[in-house]
């Protein structure tokens, strides 16, 4: 899995500090692990763009001055409702054997041979949340769909979701390849020829 680096400065806390460091070109956020200290900290707006604006999931080496470096994740971010400037974000902290819960998206490789024969295709779950130690942990969950034929369905227990708690039942749709309404695609085409 992939490491970004985060380079963060420690703040105060209070409703006046939160604002000043708005007001600093800043972004407030927050550093906390199961049985570590939380740290409160600030960030650029630039540094944080690699961990807030993918969908991937990344292993963060958050970089606090008079700290040591710390493994996190994106924990939680939120945004301005009208601006979507980031106004706030929380970083977990990751302990090699202790497990973690995140979401996981799905990455789905490849053009299915049901949408080249005149179907429609429709992913139905885009992120899955699993729980995982550390060493475990991935970007994404892989698929490959050229295989899927019209009317076909890939079902969650076809992905290779080995080491990953998941709470979902193998049977949980992750996309599908429909018939189009109206007839069968294609049908004209056949008898032409």
């Amino acid at each position: 899995m992939k490491e970004v680096a985060l380079v963060a400065e420690k703040r105060d806390i209070g409703k006046k500090e939160t604002k000043a460091v708005r007001n600093s070109g800043y972004v407030p956020g927050n550093y906390y692990a199961h049985g570590d200290v939380n740290i409160n900290i600030k960030a650029k707006p630039i540094s944080l763009r690699p961990i807030v604006y993918t969908s991937l999931t990344r292993v963060i080496n958050l970089q606090v001055e008079g700290d040591s470096d710390k493994l996190c994740f994106l924990k939680e971010v939120k945004f301005d409702p009208v601006s979507d400037q980031i106004m706030h974000f929380d970083l977990q902290g990751i302990k090699k054997d202790q497990k973690i819960t995140f979401e996981v998206p799905f990455k789905l490789i490849g053009q299915p041979i049901g949408v080249r024969q005149g179907g429609k295709f429709m992913q139905t779950l885009h992120k899955i949340k699993v729980t995982c130690l550390p060493k475990d942990m991935v970007e994404s969950i892989d698929a490959d769909i050229t295989h899927l034929e019209m009317g076909s369905i890939l079902y969650l227990k076809e992905l290779n979701t080995e080491n990953l708690e998941i709470d979902l039942i193998g049977d949980t749709v992750i996309a599908r390849v429909s018939r189009p309404r109206g007839g069968v695609a294609g049908e004209e085409d056949t008898k032409k020829g």
